[in-house]
């Protein structure tokens, strides 16, 4: 499949960020057109939706999947022979969501997310402390999104250390020993959310017991709801990072399995940015646009999927776009906040900001 903005992460050529809405609809098209072609059950949904929403004429009428079609069915876009990799979503509740990879869709995904992060760490690697287990990275056939987030962050690392043994405990001889070798070196602690606060910060916390590191990165992920139930939210979970570990920089990143690879990471000015691979549009439960600054369902959009139709999704989580091309991080493209997930009281309208 011949996109424009794939060509230019695979030849480094001159594309720059504001050329994405040049080109960004042209191979979303594409990619939607490769959807219909080799899947028939999205090929319906869209025929359906396409009359509702008055034709492709913008990126607003793009038809979605709501996420929790990827519960239910197996929805494949290519054939059955090429799919090296059944993703399962982190959830222990209920069903979960289900994706198929492809060698050349896995390999995209690694390079897109090589290009996303390397503009927030650049191109060294770094040694990394894992906050989990080294179990977690299941191998073969069928894995979680636990595990493929762990295997894609690994590529930053020039040597990894996990911190949790194969019973989740924290191992903090291991902790100390990676701390202090790499006093005077930058380094990348990743984790997911939840795993960083229970096991690492409570401990910290708890045994007053902290670290001074130099120059260095923490990126998380997910698990949000078990924090603000504790009453932690980001710029309190912020704070004791830099209390007990010293790290200055916390990227928090919002991503699904449903268009895994499609990972949003968070500013310094704690916005998270689209991308030029991605797109997000605000809706009310009536499925009308809403306008910037208003909160509503998250849709994203992504040329990434294609080994399944993840392209275009609709969440059910609540979100709100800031801004486009003019955060104060310097960052181009949409910028936007994550509430959480939709609660029993529906949104009737695009509503407003309430922060």
């Amino acid at each position: 499949m011949n996109l424009k903005i794939i060509n230019f992460l695979e030849k480094k050529n001159s594309l720059i960020e504001t050329s994405k809405k040049k080109f960004f609809f042209q191979d979303l098209k594409k990619v939607i057109k490769h959807h219909r072609k080799n899947n028939q059950y999205f090929k319906l949904i869209d025929n359906i939706l396409n009359k509702k929403f008055n034709n492709r004429s913008a990126l607003d009428n793009i038809t979605f999947l709501p996420t929790r079609i990827f519960k239910d069915y197996d929805l494949i876009s290519v054939k059955k022979k090429k799919i090296i990799k059944k993703i399962y979503s982190s959830g222990t509740n209920g069903k979960t969501s289900k994706i198929y990879l492809s060698k050349e869709n896995a390999d995209l995904q690694s390079k897109v997310l090589n290009y996303n992060f390397s503009k927030i760490i650049g191109l060294k690697r770094l040694p990394m402390l894992i906050i989990d287990k080294k179990e977690s990275m299941t191998r073969g056939f069928e894995t979680n999104a636990r595990g493929i987030a762990i295997s894609g962050f690994l590529k930053f690392s020039k040597n990894v250390t996990f911190a949790l043994d194969s019973k989740d405990n924290l191992n903090m001889k291991i902790v100390k020993e990676f701390f202090e070798k790499n006093k005077n070196n930058q380094i990348i602690v990743f984790g997911f959310t939840f795993l960083i606060w229970d096991k690492l910060l409570k401990n910290l916390i708890k045994n007053k017991i902290i670290f001074n590191s130099y120059d260095s990165l923490l990126l998380h992920g997910g698990g949000w709801k078990k924090l603000e139930d504790q009453k932690i939210h980001n710029n309190k979970f912020k704070k004791i990072i830099k209390k007990y570990l010293n790290i200055k920089r916390t990227h928090n990143y919002y991503g699904m399995v449903e268009q895994a690879g499609s990972i949003f990471f968070e500013c310094e000015r704690g916005f998270f940015h689209t991308t030029i691979f991605s797109d997000i549009i605000i809706r009310d439960n009536a499925l009308q646009i809403c306008s910037f600054k208003k909160k509503g369902l998250v849709q994203l959009l992504s040329i990434i999927p294609q080994s399944y139709p993840g392209h275009s999704i609709l969440s059910e989580d609540i979100g709100q776009i800031i801004g486009e091309d003019d955060c104060k991080c310097g960052a181009n493209g949409k910028y936007f906040k994550i509430y959480g997930r939709l609660q029993k009281s529906e949104i009737r309208g695009c509503s407003d900001s309430g922060n």
